[in-house]
């Protein structure tokens, strides 16, 4: 098919075309209108390949999936019967025919979102189901990216579903007074997911920058709402774009993981490092100070191309006051790190040595680092233990290299 990747148009169109059916006839049908998503994909798969791509391949989708959308409940009765008498109240929603217009897709998609990081959900099924419904990956790339496998992959999505059904979850936005708390639930799966992304624990890949392209879209999409384009949306959005200015320094062309004080500062995105800097100076606006404005804090100091011990002195402190605001064996673990870099080995091998994060292999990777030049065995026995609980053959692969150099 000429100049047209399906692959790519399905990621692109797919999270759209589900959240508009879904937002007419409910997420009860929500596996319906995955079904007939797929469909029109596998018809547009089947009919360009023998007629051609249309002129417009984006207007031929969303027609076909309208004519499957309206055979599919007409036929069966379920608008009149089952969808219509629980929408009456929504004078948009008591139409049966999909509205493919770019503000309905952008609405819907945006209610989709807060629908499927519903609290009563579990906190990796939404993860699941925001890469599913919001961001259109397959169920192999969902099963490689949480090490496990497709069925189990579709069992926990099938329980998701399930709880967006028994709890009635409807796709709309909260009210004003309950927008805030939901939208940190929102903005916290946008987080974990930029993170399955950026430490990605597939075999094949240290970095996964189709999730974390993912997840800054759909913090772009909350910060274009303005009830929900908060100053922690926007603290949000900076992380995402400090880490991504740096994707092509993180890993060499083997896909081996590049230290941070390794990478070469010529291959860091100087315009991705400015928009994020445009958004953590939106975010300051606020009275609220979140986890996500001190995280972006940090990963601007890491976008300055300054290796003196004033620099990690400032990241220290802000690492001190992550740790007052969201304290967790990770922060801990970059803490030391940052105290290894402002006051020297001595200092931060008594702090290491204090977390005892004995199943932690970036805890022994750090260790090794710090004992290096000063006790190789330590070194060396920290790194084996690292190499023995790395998961990713990226990792042990990492690993080995260090001990190689000892």
């Amino acid at each position: 098919m000429e100049n047209i990747n399906l692959k790519e148009l399905f990621k692109q169109e797919f999270s759209k075309m589900v959240a508009v059916i879904s937002n007419i006839y409910g997420l009860a049908h929500i596996e319906v209108a995955e079904d007939v998503v797929s469909d029109t994909f596998l018809l547009a798969a089947e009919t360009w390949e023998s007629k051609g791509v249309p002129d417009n391949p984006t207007a031929w989708l969303y027609a076909v999936a309208k004519q499957k959308t309206l055979y599919h409940f007409r036929r069966n009765k379920i608008f009149d019967e089952r969808v219509a008498p629980h929408v009456k109240h929504n004078a948009e929603k008591t139409t049966d025919e999909p509205d493919f217009s770019p503000k309905h897709i952008k609405d819907s998609q945006l209610q989709m979102l807060f629908a499927i990081c519903n609290p009563a959900i579990a906190s990796e099924a939404q993860i699941g189901l925001a890469l599913r419904i919001l961001c259109g990956f397959g169920i192999d790339e969902i099963a490689e990216a949480f090490m496990s496998n497709k069925e189990t992959i579709n069992k926990r999505l099938f329980r998701a579903k399930e709880k967006l059904r028994t709890e009635t979850v409807v796709m709309e936005l909260p009210p004003k007074n309950e927008i805030s708390v939901r939208l940190d639930n929102v903005l916290h799966i946008i987080y974990l997911l930029f993170n399955e992304g950026y430490y990605s624990k597939t075999e094949s890949n240290i970095l996964r920058k189709d999730f974390c392209i993912e997840a800054l879209r759909l913090g772009l999409m909350l910060m274009d709402n303005e009830i929900t384009n908060e100053p922690k949306t926007n603290a949000l959005i900076a992380l995402m774009c400090f880490h991504a200015s740096r994707f092509d320094a993180r890993q060499d062309n083997e896909n081996a993981h590049i230290l941070y004080e390794a990478q070469n500062p010529d291959l860091w995105d100087n315009d991705m490092i400015q928009r994020g800097l445009y958004y953590l100076n939106t975010s300051m606006q606020g009275d609220e100070v979140t986890s996500y404005h001190i995280e972006a804090q940090i990963a601007y100091h890491h976008c300055l191309n300054d290796n003196t011990p004033n620099k990690w002195q400032s990241i220290l402190q802000l690492y001190n006051q992550l740790l007052l605001i969201n304290y967790s064996p990770a922060v801990a673990l970059n803490r030391t790190y940052a105290l290894y870099r402002a006051d020297g080995r001595e200092v931060a091998i008594t702090e290491a040595e204090k977390l005892n994060l004995q199943n932690n292999h970036f805890y022994h990777i750090l260790l090794g680092e710090l004992y290096t030049g000063i006790d190789n065995a330590k070194a060396r026995t920290n790194f084996e233990t690292a190499y023995s609980l790395a998961k990713t053959t990226a990792e042990k692969t990492g690993i080995s290299l260090k001990i190689s150099k000892l």
